[in-house]
C-alpha cells in the first residue's frame, strides 16, 4: 500500500480509507480482525461514483462551452463507463493492491474490469474524505484529459451516432433493418452496465457495452460497422 501512495503522491492523514477502498469483501470474510475499523469499500464505491462522475462533468462543461446538454451527457458517459475507469486503474497497476481472499485472488477477479472500476472509484472517495474535493479533482483530472483532448480534436460530434450510420449502411446493402436486443445488464443499481446486440435477420453482427440501453445500442452499431467494412 506504500508503494501506491508513493505512486500517486499523497500522503494519507487517514490511512483506514485507502486500506478500507482496497479491501475486498473477501478479505474482510477471512480476515476480520484485520479489516476490522476499515472503511467500508462498496460505501467508498458509492461515494466515489458520484464524485467522478462531478470531476467529469465539470471538465467538460468548461472544455466544450458551445455543447448542448444531449452532448455532453454522451461524453460523460464514455469517461466513466467500467472500461474508462479500469484503464484508469491499470495505468497505477491499482489491481496489484487490492486487498482479496486468496480464493479470490486466485480466480483472476483484481484483474477484470468491474472490480478495478469499482475500486478506482474507492479510492478517490478516500482521497475526497482524507484530502477535500481539490485532491481528488487533481488526481482524477489527468486520467480524463487526453480523452478529452481526443474529443476536441472530433469537429463532429455527431460521427458518434453509429446507430444511424449502421441504419444507412445495412439498408443499402442488405435491404433490411437492423435491430436490436439487451443481451445482459450488470453492476450495482447506481451503475448499471448493459450489454447489447445488433442483428441483420437473425444473424447477429456486434455486441457493445455502455452505463444505458442506448450507449449499449451506439456501442455495438459501432463494431458492427467496423466488421461491415472488412468484408
Amino acid at each position: 500500500m506504500d508503494k501506491l501512495i508513493r505512486r500517486i503522491g499523497l500522503i494519507f492523514n487517514n490511512t483506514s480509507l485507502i486500506q478500507g477502498a482496497l479491501a475486498h469483501r473477501s478479505y474482510a470474510h477471512e480476515h476480520p480482525d484485520r479489516a476490522h475499523g476499515l472503511a467500508d469499500s462498496e460505501r467508498l464505491e458509492f461515494l466515489g461514483d458520484s464524485i467522478v462522475n462531478f470531476i467529469a462533468a465539470d471538465l467538460l462543461y468548461r472544455h466544450f462551452p458551445n455543447r448542448p446538454e444531449g452532448q455532453l451527457t454522451k461524453l460523460r458517459a464514455s469517461l466513466i463507463k467500467t472500461g474508462s475507469l479500469a484503464g484508469f486503474a491499470r495505468e497505477i497497476d491499482l489491481g496489484s493492491y487490492i486487498l482479496m481472499g486468496k480464493g479470490e485472488r486466485n480466480t483472476g477477479t483484481h484483474t477484470r474490469n468491474p472490480l478495478l472500476a469499482d475500486t478506482f472509484e474507492a479510492l478517490v472517495a478516500a482521497i475526497y474524505l482524507d484530502q477535500g474535493l481539490d485532491a481528488a479533482r487533481a488526481f482524477v483530472t489527468p486520467f480524463f484529459e487526453s480523452q478529452i483532448a481526443q474529443i476536441q480534436d472530433d469537429s463532429n460530434i455527431d460521427a458518434d451516432d453509429y446507430k444511424s450510420q449502421l441504419l444507412t449502411v445495412v439498408q443499402g446493402r442488405f435491404g433490411v433493418t437492423p435491430s436490436y436486443r439487451i443481451a445482459a445488464e450488470s453492476g450495482p443499481e447506481h451503475r448499471r452496465e448493459f450489454t447489447a446486440e445488433v442483428y441483420r435477420g437473425e444473424q447477429r453482427i456486434g455486441s457493445g457495452s455502455g452505463l444505458s440501453k442506448q450507449l449499449a445500442e451506439q456501442e455495438a452499431a459501432r463494431e458492427a460497422l467496423a466488421l461491415l467494412a472488412e468484408h
